[in-house]
C-alpha cells in the first residue's frame, strides 16, 4: 500500500477541443422550491454554446446588486444545475475571460442530494476577496465561463436544468440560484435541492457513544515510541508516489506547539534532483476504518519556507486500502489533495476531493468521482469526510464541498493517511534547496456515525477540555 503509485488525474484538454457530457432541459417548467426571497441581487445568463450537443457548456453570467448596500462578492455563490451523462463522469471548470478577472472566480462541482430528471450535478461559482465589491446598481460585467468533461467526450446539454439554448443575450435567469452568506436570494433550484447543506441550525452536541480514534499529535519526535504504540507508522523508505529515486524521510516529521496545541509537521524538501528529494508520510498501521466520520485540521502552504517556489507539490489527508489487482472492485480511497502550484495538467493551485472505485495502473484507467476548486487554500482548514450507506460527503471549513455517489462507497476497511510529496521536478528546475511544510493539528474518526462539522468541533473540544490527547477504541476489522 505504501509504495502504490498514486493515480494521476486525467489531463485537461485545450479549450477548443475539450468535450463534455451533461444534460438538463433548459426550457422545462420550473418545479423547484428555492425562489428568490429578496430583491437584493439578480443573476443574468446567456450561452454561446447553444447546441444540444457541444464540446463544452458555456454559461456566461452577470451578478447585479439590486439592493441598497454594498455587496462583497466573496459572500456570493451562484449555482448552475445540470445532469451528467454518466454516473462516473468528471468535469473541469474554466474561465475564459471576466471583467473581474478569472483569477478571482472559482468553480466547484458537486452532486445533488435529490437527483431529478434534469439535474444531478451542479457547478458553484464563487469569488475570492480580490473580486472586490458591488455598489448598489452595479454588476460584475461579463463572466465568460465554461466547463467540460475530463475525458473529453461530447456532452448533451439538452436535459440540463439551467441550460437555455435560446439565451444568446443576457437576461435574468431564475434557473440558476444565488446565495449571499449562505442564504438563497435568487432563483429556483430543482425540486428538493435548495442549496442549504449543511442545515442552517445543525445539531451541536456529538453523539455520546461511538467508537472513535482521536489523536492530538502530542509527541516529541518521529522516533517517539508512543507513535508506534498508538498505531501510527512514519514512513522511511523509497518508492512511489512522487519523484522516482526520492526517499521518504522519517526525520522530516516533527512535532511542535502552535496556537496552544501540539501539531505534527510534515516537511518535504528538494534541491531539484531525485537524490535530494525527501517526501513525508504518516499513516495508521491498521486498516480498520470504513463508514463514519473522518476529520482533521490541516495547514496547507502555497510557498516554500525559503528558496524558489513552483514545485508540483501534493499536500493530503486521505483514507485508502490496497489494490489487490488492476480494476479490483473492492479498492477504496477518499482524498483531500491540495496542489498549491498545480500539477496533473493544472497550471495553478487547486483542491481536489476524490472518491475512488478502482483503477488500472498500466495502461492507465481510473474509475472515480471528484470535486475541485481552483483557488488558494493556504492556511488552516477544517476537513471533514463522512461515509454512510448512501453517499460520501466532503466539507471544508464547515461548508459542503462535494457529495459523491453510492457507487464509490467502500467495500473494505482502510487506513488513515497524511503525506506530502512532489509529483515531479518539472514545476521548478532550480537546484537551490527549498522545503515545504504541511501541518496537522488533530485527526478524528468516529465509526459508523455521521457528525456535522459543528459536532466534530464540539467533540474535539470535549477531548481537549478533558485533557485527552489520544484515544483509539475502534475495533480491529
Amino acid at each position: 500500500m505504501e509504495s502504490r503509485t498514486t493515480p494521476s488525474r486525467l489531463p485537461i484538454a485545450a479549450a477548443a477541443s475539450v468535450a463534455m457530457a451533461m444534460g438538463t432541459i433548459g426550457l422545462t417548467a420550473l418545479t423547484g422550491t428555492a425562489s428568490a426571497a429578496t430583491d437584493d441581487m439578480t443573476v443574468q445568463y446567456r450561452t454561446s454554446a447553444t447546441g444540444v450537443t457541444a464540446d463544452q457548456a458555456e454559461p456566461w453570467l452577470k451578478v447585479r446588486n439590486t439592493g441598497s448596500s454594498t455587496l462583497p462578492l466573496s459572500s456570493v455563490k451562484v449555482r448552475y444545475y445540470f445532469k451528467a451523462d454518466s454516473a462516473g463522469a468528471a468535469y473541469r471548470f474554466a474561465c475564459s475571460w471576466a471583467v473581474k478577472g478569472c483569477a478571482n472566480i472559482t468553480g466547484t462541482f458537486g452532486t445533488l442530494p435529490n437527483p431529478t430528471a434534469t439535474a444531478d450535478r451542479y457547478l458553484d461559482i464563487g469569488f475570492t476577496a480580490g473580486a472586490g465589491t458591488l455598489a448598489p446598481g452595479a454588476d460584475t460585467g461579463d463572466m465568460q465561463l465554461r466547463f467540460y468533461r475530463a475525458d473529453w467526450q461530447t456532452l448533451n446539454q439538452g436535459d440540463d436544468y439551467s441550460f437555455g439554448p435560446s439565451q444568446t443575450s443576457y437576461a435574468d435567469w431564475p434557473k440558476v440560484t444565488a446565495q449571499v452568506s449562505g442564504s438563497t436570494v435568487w432563483g429556483t433550484a430543482p425540486e428538493g435541492n435548495d442549496p442549504t447543506d449543511p442545515p442552517t441550525d445543525p445539531p451541536t452536541d456529538p453523539p455520546a457513544d461511538g467508537q472513535s480514534l482521536f489523536d492530538d499529535f502530542n509527541y516529541t519526535s518521529s522516533s517517539d515510541p508512543k507513535i508506534s504504540a498508538n498505531g501510527w507508522h512514519v514512513r522511511a523508505n523509497s518508492g512511489g508516489p512522487g519523484v522516482p529515486g526520492a526517499t521518504w524521510s522519517a526525520e522530516n516529521v516533527t512535532f511542535a506547539s502552535s496556537g496552544g496545541n501540539s501539531v505534527m509537521n510534515l516537511r518535504t524538501s528538494t534541491a531539484g534532483t531525485p537524490e535530494s528529494t525527501k517526501h513525508t508520510e504518516v499513516l495508521t498501521k491498521a486498516t480498520k476504518f470504513k463508514n463514519g466520520t473522518y476529520a482533521a485540521r490541516v495547514k496547507f502552504a502555497d510557498a516554500p519556507l525559503s528558496g524558489p517556489d513552483g514545485d508540483h507539490l501534493v499536500q493530503t489527508f486521505f483514507t485508502i486500502n490496497d489494490l489487490k489487482a488492476p480494476m479490483a472492485d473492492d479498492y477504496a480511497e477518499y482524498d483531500f489533495e491540495y496542489l498549491p502550484n498545480g500539477g496533473w495538467g493544472e497550471p495553478a493551485n487547486i483542491l481536489y476531493t476524490t472518491s475512488w472505485e478502482t483503477y488500472n495502473p498500466d495502461p492507465w484507467q481510473a474509475v472515480n468521482q471528484h470535486t475541485e476548486s481552483r483557488q488558494s487554500y493556504a492556511g488552516w482548514h477544517d476537513l471533514v469526510l463522512t461515509i454512510d450507506n448512501s453517499s460520501i460527503k466532503y466539507y471544508v471549513d464547515g461548508q459542503l464541498f462535494g457529495t459523491h455517489d453510492a457507487a464509490y462507497l467502500p467495500e473494505r476497511p482502510m487506513s488513515i493517511n497524511f503525506n506530502q510529496w512532489l509529483i515531479d521536478l518539472a514545476g521548478q528546475t532550480s537546484t537551490t534547496a527549498r522545503s515545504y511544510d504541511e501541518q496537522v493539528d488533530y485527526v478524528l474518526h468516529v465509526k459508523d456515525q455521521i457528525l456535522s462539522p459543528v459536532q466534530v468541533a464540539a467533540k474535539v473540544s470535549a477531548y481537549r477540555t478533558a485533557g485527552t490527547t489520544f484515544e483509539d477504541n475502534v475495533p480491529s476489522s
